[in-house]
């Protein structure tokens, strides 16, 4: 696994945009850290935009490919999972990834201190995402949502797009998390190619339309 600490702090349309830009071109699986320019919050592919700008007031929007509710960015630790379609994680169920990737988060989180563990399905969905447990999602102890997620599987893999509502050590969290996730890591100096990278955010994650579309 390529461990990739963003060194730009990127827009919400240019942070999917990557996202998708590595699930293009990644030859192995990513785990990618970043930062947020500015203040946002991102919403669900099925997402109603007024009830994002509803709950999150004065904030920036942008749409996710994945699914799930409604998260604000402005004190989260955000990080992405790519895995290529020829990996095993992304040749299971959702259901099963998401509860793979949680238990080993859960674990990341223990040793931060405290006691996290992943929720009981409830049902909701929708909504602010940190409001809203659904299966697998990670609790702390007082019954508070930590961590949540959605995914988007296609043809060239699995996307996983991840959120911890607390901020944490960036590095020692990656390290550990990449150590749990995978055989072996390296950390990854990944270029992404910034033209196609703007490419896709003039024709989807950047647009009106995109945004708008529910």
């Amino acid at each position: 696994m390529e461990l990739w600490f963003d060194p730009l702090a990127r827009s919400g349309p240019e942070a999917m945009a990557v996202d998708e830009w590595l699930l293009e071109h990644a030859a192995n699986p990513v785990l990618r850290i970043y930062a947020w320019d500015g203040k946002w919050g991102s919403l669900g592919y099925f997402g109603k935009l007024s009830d994002a700008q509803e709950g999150l007031p004065g904030v920036n929007l942008v749409r996710r490919w994945t699914g799930g509710g409604m998260v604000d960015h402005s004190r989260d630790w955000t990080y992405s999972i790519i895995v290529p379609k020829n990996f095993e994680l992304a040749r299971m169920k959702g259901g099963e990834s998401y509860h793979a990737i949680h238990e080993i988060l859960t674990g990341v989180l223990k040793a931060e201190g405290g006691a996290p563990a992943l929720s009981p399905a409830s049902g909701k969905t929708g909504g602010m995402c940190f409001e809203n447990p659904v299966e697998f999602d990670v609790m702390d102890a007082a019954g508070e949502k930590l961590a949540g997620a959605a995914q988007r599987r296609g043809l060239l893999g699995l996307l996983h797009q991840g959120s911890v509502a607390t901020a944490g050590d960036l590095r020692l969290r990656g390290e550990l998390f990449a150590e749990h996730l995978a055989e072996s890591w390296w950390e990854a100096e990944i270029k992404p190619d910034e033209t196609r990278v703007a490419e896709i955010v003039s024709l989807k994650y950047g647009r009106k339309e995109w945004l708008e579309r529910r």
